[in-house]
């Protein structure tokens, strides 16, 4: 491929996608370009997309920072790309930068767009950096304390990192729950406790729900104790969920809570922005047990047959990281 062209992997029809070539154009005042090394592809979000399940309703907010074309399709999306600069100010050649793009060998964005990696954090691990960012806003959102017991519902990439991020807070109890025995091995590749779902503990103090299905956050509802916080981080798309909001729910004064990554907590916005939560989570990356959460690999050139497979799979999929080519 020469220098003045890339490659990008677009949805063009629900559940179909394919690799276009587009114009590259030349880097500008304050602009890089970047050669991606790795992407990073998150089942839940880009599912929905992929399948045209993203509702009119949430076109606008569903945008991701650099996407091409608009919702359902065909769209250009993506938010987990890793690469190296390697045109742009003299400051900036040669660094190793994390950026919220879709799915592209190589792209040009304002130099304010890439966060450069921390040293001792691997390229190949960064790709999750989107998903910690994710669950940092969970737990700022759920407010874990000394001593607190905690339940996350969904051992997913998301539900993973939350439980770990809590673990860390001392006296902790955290549990994380997930329908799958598999999981049991990443819970103790993260260093933190794991029940199946007919086994978790109740009476909690914080339960954060992350698995993406309904019956995850009606379990999570039975597992808070009475005036607990129940964090929703799962969305559902143009799905409809109902809940037994009856019962004990009021009498219990139970807080169920959204969250959402778009958005910082109201309280946090005076002293933090998206790029100093950014550096957060790129520096808790440094982690090599993290590793446990990629569950897969591919070549970038090979994206439009295996993303059907990606979308289509049930639980065993966590992040699945893409490779692009090293030299043209």
């Amino acid at each position: 491929m020469s220098s003045d062209t890339a490659t990008a992997f677009w949805t063009l029809a629900p559940g179909h996608g394919a690799l276009r070539e587009e114009l590259l154009p030349l880097p500008g005042e304050g602009e890089v370009r970047v050669r991606a090394l790795f992407g990073g592809i998150s089942r839940g979000t880009e599912s929905l997309v992929f399948h045209g399940r993203v509702p009119e309703s949430e076109w606008q907010r569903m945008r991701a920072p650099f996407q091409a074309g608009d919702f359902p399709w065909p769209v250009k999306y993506g938010y987990m790309s890793v690469g190296l600069v390697e045109a742009g100010p003299s400051e900036w050649r040669g660094q190793e930068v994390f950026c919220l793009y879709p799915h592209q060998d190589r792209y040009v964005v304002p130099a304010a767009a890439v966060t450069p990696l921390p040293a001792g954090l691997p390229a190949a691990r960064a790709v999750l950096a989107a998903n910690m960012e994710t669950a940092i806003n969970g737990c700022w959102d759920a407010e874990p304390r000394l001593g607190d017991r905690v339940a996350v519902i969904g051992a997913g990439v998301v539900g993973a990192l939350v439980a770990w991020l809590c673990a860390a807070i001392p006296g902790t109890r955290v549990c994380l729950v997930d329908i799958s025995p598999g999981r049991a091995e990443l819970a103790r590749a993260l260093g933190v406790d794991f029940c199946l779902a007919d086994q978790a503990p109740a009476d909690n103090d914080v339960v954060v729900h992350a698995s993406g299905n309904p019956e995850g956050l009606r379990l999570a509802l039975t597992l808070a104790g009475d005036e607990a916080r129940v964090v929703e981080m799962s969305w559902y798309g143009d799905r409809e969920v109902s809940l037994p909001l009856g019962e004990a729910f009021h009498a219990r004064r139970l807080r169920l809570v959204g969250s959402q990554v778009g958005r910082l907590p109201a309280e946090r916005t005076p002293r933090w922005n998206y790029r100093r939560r950014l550096a957060l989570a790129l520096d808790l990356l440094r982690d090599p047990c993290l590793d446990a959460l990629i569950s897969g690999e591919s070549d970038f050139l090979d994206l439009p047959a295996v993303m059907p497979r990606l979308a289509a799979a049930s639980g065993e999929v966590l992040c699945h990281r893409l490779r692009y080519p090293t030299s043209d």
